[in-house]
């Protein structure tokens, strides 16, 4: 599916379903709570942290990847109601890192192997 698509089939469920959008202010802070649950997350499978229950970490997996679709869920909410169109804004981004990093990160020693 395509980010257009995307932000259509997000839009129609707001409309149909969520009912209306949240303010872009509760949705700013709808994404630092989702980020924040992938966070805790990501502590505890790939840093130090450790989970409090055996099945939370059989199913981390699973959870990583529903808060990621949460993120995006939230950032496409955002994007819809500013009237933003995220394939021209990921086509810029890239544009933007081709030329500010075009040599930055081939030439930094701390990434080769």
């Amino acid at each position: 599916m395509q980010l257009r698509q995307l932000q259509q089939e997000v839009d129609h469920w707001i409309k149909t379903i969520g009912v209306k959008y949240f303010s872009e202010a509760t949705n700013t802070l709808v994404l630092t709570e989702e980020v924040g649950e992938l966070a805790r997350l990501m502590a505890r499978v790939y840093g130090e942290q450790s989970f409090k229950r055996p099945e939370d970490a059989e199913n981390a997996d699973k959870a990583i990847q529903e808060e990621l679709g949460d993120i995006l869920f939230v950032v496409i909410c955002l994007a819809n109601q500013m009237g933003y169109d995220l394939t021209e804004i990921m086509k810029r981004n890239f544009d933007k890192k081709n030329i500010r990093d075009k040599d930055r990160h081939i030439n930094n020693p701390k990434l080769r192997s």
